[in-house]
């Protein structure tokens, strides 16, 4: 009988130490998410700055189509706020020259019949 008193005991401590880890888990989980959103709600606060609302809308878009070449794109701007070189708010016109910029040229494929 005190055997099986044992194992009880040693399943219970067993089963605490399993949810006193998956709690921790749990807690770095969350702190992790919560500075993820503050590292977001701070680029979003600059890229605002800079950023005139058609900018801002077209960088969301592109964010829709092309996640890599936003956050790229979100990345070099900061950069350039930060460092004190941008003078004037980015508006549409130059996010495009911009993004031409970053993007590979594409290759023209013509075909030729013989």
């Amino acid at each position: 009988m005190s055997n099986e008193l044992e194992e009880i005991k040693r399943r219970r401590l067993e089963q605490m130490q399993q949810q006193q880890q998956a709690g921790a888990q749990y807690q770095a989980q969350q702190q992790q998410q919560a500075q993820q959103q503050q590292v977001d709600e701070a680029k979003q606060t600059i890229l605002r700055q800079i950023l005139t609302p058609d900018a801002r809308e077209r960088l969301t878009s592109l964010k829709l189509a092309r996640p890599q070449l936003a956050e790229q794109v979100e990345m070099q701007l900061i950069s350039l706020a930060q460092s004190g070189r941008l003078q004037t708010m980015i508006d549409d016109a130059k996010l495009k020259v911009l993004l031409q910029q970053i993007q590979p040229k594409k290759r023209e494929m013509t075909i030729k019949h013989i």
